[in-house]
């Protein structure tokens, strides 16, 4: 019997991509009676709520299981200020990722695996979840790029202290990595219910709360969001992995 997949999708003005999204989900080599649907919507204006409300009814008959939910986090960003800014990472990342423990905490059940999966990729093999599962790890990330064979799009898969990213990895199998991105990333349930979230804090770092006999844990600096989910994942004893050359597109900036 094939697993249980959970996809989880966190959403903001989102209704220019769910017709490609819903598409390359269904092109999925995957029985959708095995897998369930969560979504979360978050600040939007464009009716992103309405529109995957809409779809609700069909998408269960579809598929085992669908949620959605919204919350607003009353982050918004100037106008004219790209969502790359420097000065507003912190901020949009600490939203982003209380948006995605809301969503896991509203839509994890019994299924045996999480995939997390952005609103925005352009396409994906069909095949990308079963080679995902395939690949015997608890925690993996596809390589995603802008275009077949070009560098890494996701910036935050990386390792060696983020000096290699998985374009510089290509034609090594599966490989260890420090950080990841949540273009699209599979992670074991079961280690989500052991208490492995998105930080939406600089995680790592050493608490002046810490007992002074304890060891010290973590490096002054920390990561946050998906990259602090990695770095929480070797705290608790779980490697990392990326696989380089099973390629996911991106649409561009």
């Amino acid at each position: 019997m094939s697993p249980r997949v959970l996809v989880l999708t966190p959403m903001k003005n989102a209704t220019k991509h769910l017709d490609r999204y819903f598409s390359n989900l269904a092109d999925l080599d995957y029985g959708a009676d095995n897998l369930s649907l969560g979504f979360l919507v978050s600040d939007s204006d464009d009716g992103t709520y309405g529109a995957l409300d809409d779809r609700l009814p069909d998408l269960r008959q579809r598929y085992a299981r669908v949620t959605l939910t919204s919350h607003d986090f009353g982050l918004q960003l100037p106008e004219g200020i790209d969502r790359w800014s420097p000065a507003f990472q912190i901020p949009r990342r600490a939203v982003l990722a209380r948006s995605r423990n809301r969503l896991l905490f509203a839509a994890l059940r019994d299924e045996d695996w999480v995939l997390w999966m952005d609103v925005d990729l352009d396409s994906y093999p069909p095949t990308v979840l079963n080679e995902l599962l395939a690949s015997g790890k608890s925690i993996v990330h596809p390589h995603c790029v802008v275009k077949p064979g070009a560098r890494s799009f996701d910036g935050n898969t990386w390792r060696d202290g983020g000096d290699t990213t998985l374009h510089e990895l290509r034609g090594h199998g599966a490989v260890r990595i420090e950080g990841v991105g949540g273009t699209m990333l599979l992670v074991r349930a079961d280690i989500h219910r052991d208490g492995l979230i998105f930080p939406a804090y600089p995680y790592g770092t050493r608490s002046p709360f810490i007992r002074d006999h304890n060891p010290m844990m973590g490096r002054l600096g920390g990561e946050i969001e998906t990259e602090g989910l990695a770095v929480m994942a070797k705290d608790m004893g779980h490697e990392v992995w990326g696989l380089p050359d099973l390629e996911i597109v991106h649409l561009a900036e």
